[in-house]
């Protein structure tokens, strides 16, 4: 097997990814990123919408980088460690000058300041945006701009797990998809930057690359996933494709009405309304649909038209393109028709603000991949481009901090065992095909452990994945093609995305109450005694180990949560 080897190895290339490799590339470093895709195609380029940053000189003059930390902690219903999201409120406007400085260019207002919009759940308008391809024109300046880097980037690679050597984490095994040839890359330090997964549901606006692979990685190689539980839905996925309309739909003046033409959300958020928080607007629309409201195949409709078509077409093209080409409905003439569906994972591999996991270490994570606890238990609109690059430069320089006192390490025993598993999928010609056991979780995770959850509904989501991971262990795949075998990966991702499956339901069957995006039908009430603290869910073999750790607080108390 082939050997390679780097002061540090991030895997995955989208926002998180390359902000980190920037900042320790710039310090001197040799950096490998590894990407199931050429970085460009990453998801970050689907992020719509815009990034939140309170500027100077360029926000509301009422607004302040204080008011961004308590939107933020209110959003994530109180279960966001406040020390980090002053960090993101604070830096927020340094990120997007430094952005600025390398060539992205945002909408402006007439007078040549930088455009703002709303979203949910922000006090006053703080969201920048390039159109509403805030997420592609960002990744492609960033991609450019570490490209001059001394940084090596193996593009569709596939990353099988990580090497560990006496508790710290030393490399990674990972696999060309072209020639499926593994390698072993060495490293004093791995970053997960692998993003979210959304594959693991039946209705997801996430692209098929996003299942979750570093948070199984993790999970294998012993550390513990944070707040697991806590899964976002978007409320206005396009019906039937589940492709994303953004949330500038609203915040540009969308509404969400019914089959009765009735503005719906005035019961549901009086004085936010179409722009509360998604967990709101999530059960809103759902609640619309289940009491009769909604239309046949179970979504309601978002109306546009008001705004004129040189305004849709100018902020919202998207939404335009998406409406007219999968849906056969050209929004500037009349209501788009959307449903909720799942959109991010707050939960991720378990760090600090410095991005650095406290079991192993060598091991980091940024972006969605990581749970550093901005977000809490919901993420507002716009912060997770932020996030990915506030936390991606604090990882960055972190690890080159523990670059600078690293020592040598020891190489990983038997790599080749990882490659022998994974090849296994190939070699057997019976049991169970991969493609039923995919369609049979991805539909238990969204019936059972979506939107609304209950205690019958989690224990058999818990029971049935439980299953699926014993039969997963006779999968077989049909091609036996050694050149870019999709089937393949594909099995090696349904591996990842089990692994998650069962900490997933299984901790949010332990939360015994309701907050941001996990809502209990049985216990539809926030419970800060006993619940305002963290989960931390360590996979044992079969069994999930659940522990908890307390929330940070520096300012604010929980209190009720209205818009």
């Amino acid at each position: 097997m082939e050997k390679l080897n780097y002061d540090v190895v991030v895997v995955g290339g989208g926002l998180a990814g390359l902000m980190t490799a920037h900042e320790v590339a710039s310090a001197g470093f040799r950096v490998a990123v590894l990407s199931k895709v050429f970085p460009t195609r990453s998801h970050s380029a689907c992020a719509e919408g815009g990034i939140a940053a309170y500027m100077d000189g360029n926000s509301d003059p009422s607004d302040s980088p204080e008011f961004m930390v308590y939107d933020t902690v209110k959003g994530g219903d109180y279960l966001v460690d406040q020390d980090a999201a002053e960090i993101l409120s604070y830096k927020s406007g340094e990120i997007v000058r430094l952005l600025e400085s390398w060539g992205a260019l945002f909408n402006r207002q007439p007078d040549g300041r930088v455009a703002l919009r709303y979203f949910g759940g922000q006090t006053y308008p703080r969201t920048r945006f390039v159109g509403d391809k805030t997420g592609m024109a960002l990744l492609h300046t960033i991609y450019e701009r570490v490209s001059g880097l001394n940084v090596d980037f193996f593009s569709e690679w596939f990353t099988l797990d990580l090497l560990v050597t006496d508790r710290r984490v030393t490399g990674v095994v990972a696999m060309e998809m072209k020639s499926m040839s593994p390698a072993t890359f060495g490293a004093k330090a791995v970053v997960l930057a692998t993003g979210g997964n959304g594959m693991l549901y039946q209705h997801t606006t996430n692209s098929y690359i996003n299942t979750g692979d570093g948070y199984a990685m993790a999970l294998r190689a012993g550390a513990a996933l944070k707040d697991p539980e806590f899964v976002q839905f978007h409320p206005t996925a396009l019906y039937p494709s589940d492709i994303l309309i953004s949330e500038a739909a609203r915040g540009e003046g969308g509404i969400l009405k019914n089959n009765k033409g009735e503005r719906f959300m005035t019961k549901y958020a009086p004085m936010k309304l179409d722009l509360a928080p998604r967990d709101v607007v999530s059960r809103a629309i759902l609640t619309e649909v289940a009491e009769g409201r909604g239309f046949p195949g179970g979504y309601v409709q978002l109306d546009l038209t008001h705004l004129g078509e040189k305004y849709i077409k100018e902020r919202l093209a998207l939404a335009v393109e998406a409406g007219r080409n999968f849906a056969g409905v050209d929004p500037v003439k009349e209501p788009l028709p959307v449903r909720p569906a799942q959109h991010y994972y707050m939960g991720g591999v378990d760090v600090d603000v410095s991005g650095a996991n406290p079991d192993l270490p060598g091991l980091f994570a940024a972006g969605e991949a990581a749970c550093v606890s901005v977000h809490g238990a919901n993420r507002l609109g716009s912060n997770s481009l932020l996030e990915t690059l506030v936390f991606g430069r604090e990882t960055g320089q972190a690890v080159v901090k523990f670059l600078e006192n690293s020592k040598e390490v020891r190489d990983a025993p038997n790599p080749e065992k990882v490659v022998d598993d994974a090849y296994s999928f190939v070699k057997r010609e019976s049991g169970v095909h991969f493609g039923e056991v995919m369609k049979e979780l991805r539909k238990t995770m969204w019936e059972d452990v979506g939107v609304f959850r209950d205690e019958e509904r989690l224990k058999r989501a818990v029971s049935k994945v439980t299953e699926l991971r014993k039969t997963a262990v006779n999968m077989y795949v049909t091609d036996r093609s050694k050149t870019y075998n999709t089937e393949f990966f594909n099995a090696l991702e349904l591996r990842n995305m089990l692994d998650q499956a069962v900490v997933i339901a299984t901790t949010a069957l332990n939360r015994t109450e309701s907050r941001g995006a996990h809502y209990r039908l049985d216990f539809p009430k926030r419970d800060d005694k006993q619940w305002l603290k963290h989960t931390l869910a360590y996979l044992r073999g079969n069994t999930v180990e659940i522990t908890y750790k307390p929330v940070k607080i520096t300012k604010w108390m929980p209190e009720e949560r209205v818009y």
